[in-house]
């Protein structure tokens, strides 16, 4: 991919030319006669202008396609669905803004039947213009490595030496310290700190520059035209590893480490080599598509379907005891990012900050005397769980996946199972396969199993029958409720 003001030269004017085409191709005779026969279509003025008015026509259409088509131009790495989505987004911007100059003003008015051909042309050409521009080029891959240990770098380095990349230089955390075992490309008897004391300020082998450090990860990403980045850290900390981790997934780079550090990670091959592929993205393309629209579709038809009990339990909350109707908790979310969950309040106001104690003596079987008359029965029927909808509508969450935890409670986790973070590769979830099996955090060695064999299971398919055995356990504690036989 090319970098810099080529690309904008490039994306700007093949823009601009694919839309000059597309209104050319529009105008035709041929085509506006074929586009006549078509019943709806035919009931708009075939009136393709002449003269001044076309270059009118065809110089507006690409301005504003062009100017609406401005993020695009950026010369910033982007998975292909990425490129797609958003090209047709600024699409759809472009049309409705030349539909609307065309209300009001008829003279730099574009055709309706114009604009009705114009459009599919456009929601193909485009994105798959900017995808082309952003091929790999015909050369060895570009890496990078990221890391904070200067001995892993090291061994990171001699691994990539073996392969097909191209290294360009590693990043290092600034006023970090680390001591290495050996320098890169050299082992050093002395075991003396290294110390690096600003972006770019220590080199550790005169073949291998540093970069900068970690806070420029997307920036050396973007300039440096990456391919590929190679974890080097010490340990998997959350902050800087996933981190990293989440910039490739977001620049659609791959991402490697060295075999021997890849337990807390994915693994995108059964064999691997020493320098291993990372899975930052687990869900084939048209699973995940499925996956996204069910949730969408999923929550927001509970939220209005559910609005009456919704109002229903609010009033019954406040009669209660007048307390507030949402609690709010922050959890645990892809990459250990974390977000904001809501709950219908079950316990009475303040329960954890007045004693101390974050964990449900539920989640043992044994009875919580923080819990609330309404919050009790919330609870039992999972009708506490509603508001958690939003989240999952807004993207923050699924319906299906690892149950997100406090941030507290997965540090605590982390250090007594080690493939913990594993789970941070997916989106959380409102109900999981560790959920319908009745397993909570109490017991983390049996969770983080289900929660790993969901992550190497995981399919579309696989969350209907999720989906469908949790719908019949809350019916099954409703109707045990209903008769009077719950505990």
């Amino acid at each position: 991919m090319d970098t810099g003001w080529r690309y904008r030269l490039a994306s700007v004017g093949g823009v601009a030319a694919l839309v000059g085409l597309a209104v050319m191709l529009a105008n035709n005779a041929t085509v506006q006669a074929a586009a006549a026969m078509v019943p709806v279509l035919g009931r708009l003025p075939p009136d393709p202008p002449a003269g001044a008015e076309f270059v009118i026509e065809v110089a507006l259409t690409v301005v504003v396609v062009a100017g609406a088509f401005v993020p695009l131009y950026k010369p910033r790495p982007r998975r292909i669905l990425d490129i797609v989505a958003l090209a047709h987004k600024r699409t759809f911007v472009a049309v409705f803004a030349l539909a609307t100059i065309g209300y009001f003003d008829y003279t730099y008015k574009v055709p309706r039947l114009t604009l009705v051909l114009i459009t599919p042309l456009l929601l193909v050409i485009l994105p798959v213009w900017f995808i082309w521009l952003r091929r790999p080029e015909a050369r060895s891959e570009r890496a990078i490595i990221v890391g904070d240990d200067l001995a892993e770098i090291s061994r990171v380095a001699r691994a990539a030496g073996e392969t097909d990349l191209a290294l360009l230089g590693y990043l290092f955390p600034a006023q970090a310290r680390a001591r290495p075992r050996g320098q890169l490309g050299k082992e050093h008897e002395s075991d003396a700190s290294v110390e690096s004391v600003a972006d770019g300020g220590v080199d550790v082998d005169a073949t291998l520059e540093q970069l900068g450090g970690l806070s420029r990860l997307e920036d050396v990403l973007v300039t440096q035209d990456v391919d590929t980045v190679i974890l080097a850290f010490g340990e998997t900390d959350r902050a800087e590893f996933f981190g990293a981790l989440d910039a490739c997934y977001e620049h659609g780079v791959a991402a490697k480490a060295h075999r021997n550090t890849a337990d807390a990670v994915l693994l995108a091959e059964d064999d691997p080599g020493t320098l291993v592929d990372i899975d930052v993205e687990p869900w084939d393309v048209q699973d995940h598509i499925l996956k996204r629209a069910f949730d969408v579709a999923f929550a927001g038809g509970g939220l209005l379907g559910l609005a009456p009990i919704i109002l229903a339990i609010a009033v019954a909350i406040k009669l209660d005891d007048g307390g507030s109707i949402l609690y709010q908790q922050e959890r645990t979310a892809v990459f250990g990012e974390t977000f904001d969950v809501y709950k219908f309040r079950s316990m009475v106001e303040d329960a954890e900050s007045a004693t101390g104690v974050t964990i449900s003596d539920e989640d043992e079987g044994g009875v919580d005397p923080r819990v609330t008359r309404v919050g009790r029965v919330l609870r039992q029927t999972h009708l506490d769980e509603i508001p958690q909808l939003w989240a999952v509508l807004s993207g923050k969450m699924s319906v299906v996946g690892p149950r997100p935890e406090r941030p507290e409670i997965d540090a605590d986790i982390q250090h007594g199972v080690d493939d913990w973070p594993k789970r941070w590769f997916v989106k959380p979830g409102l109900t999981g396969l560790a959920q319908i099996n009745d397993v909570t955090g109490k017991e983390p060695d049996r969770k983080i199993r289900y929660d790993l064999q969901y992550i190497k299971r995981q399919s579309f398919g696989f969350d209907t029958k999720i989906v469908a055995r949790q719908v019949w356990k809350v019916l099954a504690d409703a109707m045990l409720l209903v008769t009077g036989r719950s505990e």
